[in-house]
């Protein structure tokens, strides 16, 4: 009821904003179009304001999922009308506060004690606000400059009943929308749902951006801010405070004499050193979570903020994306075609050939351009087309970092549209894969795994002489069958046990009438095979 309450509220909303085109195009309320049109919201609402601003109110009114995939959508320029993206990229720092007297209780609740005596200043007026959390600023006794990140309150309750419309959306769309099983709904919507989870713990923000800083120590490319643990709960978290230019301030990075074309190369160096060198990477690179360090217009440096959704890849996944990545940029569509049917991310029985046809086909003409004016976005789209003939499923594991490598390549070609996204990445997916295979990487991966290795080479010659004396025994069985057919051919045995007692009993009671029919003496024998037959049969059929 909840869920069919909230998809209501939906519905009113985009009809308030006057979203009309929006709401016709929901498949989901197709079967009451009549509805809409009867609605005096639809007669009666006033449209104020561009469509932009319009889906951009919508997107606050309905909370922070949807407040998200407006942010997510805002860097994708290339890919959206000028006036949405423009409105759009400002629910990255323009979301509504909440008081700040209330962040203020939710601090002194979280920490015990009051904020007085936990900083030396604290801003009642918000720094900034986004969808789960809020900003302000504040010194520590020392007199180092921080922010206290404090989230919403009510953001469980609110985010959990979000979560159960899109549960029910997928369930929805795996029962009546055809392409369900490729896309795979529920797997999506879980995967969403355990790192929008994630962000509501702030302690695990805290730790993702330890990790991060620990790996970018002393680069001149990326600044991480410094956590103060002992300041920081589930729901607040106080860490260093980050000056600089935010991102999206194009024109005054160009008033300060930024080099740009370094710093949008830069970005692209970080994302890929991030996800392929430490796996572990930044996913949420908007432009509210980016600021420049202009200290040097020279060597221009990024400073991260907000940490709460984070990505890593099962090294499968990362040796076959960067398998992929290598054989994409040298057009070798044939190890593309082989590489997405041993990852498993096209059903096992497609021939190899016909998908590289496929992706010959799609990327020759793309690639007929110079690199650099060729975008990533309008490759994954052409690419996802061939996705849709082959039956290709999506990869929920890797939703994360396709959004962020979207947003990466939006944010360098807003900075700087001449930006050779590939020329930057394929050194460096090159070094890690010749670093993969160096001795000496090898090497060490032996030695990390070596007590592993030494306790299998003990058991070694104990297996290897079992299974010499079963076989020399005839006594080896190899397990080639799944668990599944195997109790499949457990159910067929005992079915047939069922049908030949089912017979044996039959045979009796008719024995039995038959000895009775022709009068055959001594006619106690004919009742007794009858009864014991019908009793055998009554047996039978009630137990199964």
């Amino acid at each position: 009821m909840r869920v069919a309450g909230r998809l209501v509220t939906i519905h009113r909303l985009l009809v308030r904003y006057g979203l009309d085109d929006f709401v016709r195009a929901t498949h989901l309320y197709r079967p009451l179009r009549f509805v809409f049109w009867l609605s005096p919201w639809t007669w009666f609402t006033r449209r104020r304001g561009s469509r932009g601003e319009r889906l951009r109110r919508a997107l606050e009114d309905l909370g922070p999922i949807f407040v998200k995939f407006g942010q997510v959508v805002s860097t994708r320029r290339d890919l959206l009308p000028p006036d949405i993206a423009d409105d759009l990229a400002m629910l990255q720092d323009r979301v509504p506060p909440f008081p700040g007297d209330v962040a203020k209780a939710r601090i002194e609740e979280a920490l015990g004690r009051p904020v007085d005596t936990l900083l030396r200043e604290f801003a009642v007026e918000p720094l900034a606000a986004a969808s789960i959390a809020q900003v302000h600023s504040a010194k520590l006794h020392d007199g180092r400059e921080v922010v206290v990140k404090v989230l919403r309150p009510g953001m469980r309750a609110v985010i959990g009943r979000d979560l159960e419309v899109l549960h029910a959306l997928a369930a929805l769309a795996e029962e009546y929308w055809p392409d369900s099983r490729r896309f795979r709904p529920r797997e999506v919507v879980a995967e969403y749902e355990t790192t929008i989870l994630n962000e509501l713990d702030l302690m695990r923000e805290a730790g993702n951006a330890s990790q991060l800083k620990r790996n970018f120590a002393g680069s001149p490319m990326l600044h991480v801010p410094e956590v103060h643990w002992d300041l920081c709960r589930r729901e607040v978290m106080v860490m260093e405070r980050i000056h600089g230019v935010p991102i999206s301030e194009v024109a005054r990075l160009r008033e300060l004499n930024v080099d740009i074309p370094k710093l949008a190369e830069n970005g692209v160096t970080i994302f890929f050193t991030q996800v392929f060198r430490y796996n572990f990477f930044h996913a949420d690179m908007h432009p509210g979570n980016i600021f420049v360090d202009v200290t040097d217009p020279e060597n221009p440096r990024y400073a991260a903020v907000d940490f709460g959704i984070v990505g890593t890849l099962d090294p499968h996944d990362q040796l076959y994306l960067a398998g992929n990545f290598l054989a994409f940029f040298e057009r070798d569509y044939r190890k593309v075609a082989a590489l997405h049917v041993e990852s498993g991310w096209v059903p096992a029985g497609t021939r190899v050939d016909e998908l590289e046809s496929a992706v010959r086909t799609v990327c020759e003409p793309i690639f007929d351009k110079p690199l650099k004016d060729i975008s990533f976005g309008v490759v994954l789209l052409h690419l996802f087309d061939i996705a849709r003939r082959f039956q290709m499923q999506v990869q929920p594991q890797l939703i994360l970092l396709q959004k962020t490598l979207l947003n990466i390549e939006g944010l360098g070609r807003q900075l700087y549209p001449e930006l050779d996204l590939w020329k930057t990445a394929l050194p460096i997916l090159r070094e890690w894969m010749r670093e993969r295979s160096h001795p000496r990487i090898v090497l060490a991966s032996l030695r990390d795994h070596w007590p592993d290795i030494a306790e299998t080479i003990k058991v070694m010659p104990v297996i290897a002489r079992r299974a010499i004396r079963r076989a020399y025994d005839d006594e080896l069985v190899v397990r080639t069958e799944s668990a599944s057919l195997d109790a499949l051919r457990a159910e067929m045995r005992r079915q047939q046990r069922r049908s030949d007692a089912i017979v044996a009993a039959a045979a009796v009671f008719i024995g039995g009438i038959i000895w009775l029919a022709l009068a055959t003496q001594p006619a106690w024998i004919g009742w007794l095979l009858a009864v014991g037959g019908a009793l055998m049969l009554a047996r039978r059929f009630t137990r199964h």
